[in-house]
């Protein structure tokens, strides 16, 4: 899952060296963190928030073939 959103998220910006994701599991769920530099944020969150929205909605389907809850949060 790491290396997966990591893959997205640094095909999206313009400093893909800056990206770092840190995976927090719990016992039925699973934080993403994704923290990059910040003139970088934009480009992930798109407009309107439509870019993080298609984000969380792949996380949230690769965690539902494992059983498992998944956020994604943009962390700066």
């Amino acid at each position: 899952m790491k290396e997966f959103v990591a893959y997205l998220v640094k095909n999206l910006v313009d400093q893909p060296n800056e990206v770092n994701v840190d995976i927090y599991d719990g016992d039925r769920s699973t934080v993403v963190e994704i923290r990059l530099a910040p003139t970088d944020v934009a480009k992930v969150v798109g407009r309107q928030g439509r870019t993080i929205k298609a984000l969380r909605t792949i996380a949230m389907t690769v965690g539902a073939r494992f059983n498992r809850r998944v956020r994604v949060e943009v962390v700066h």
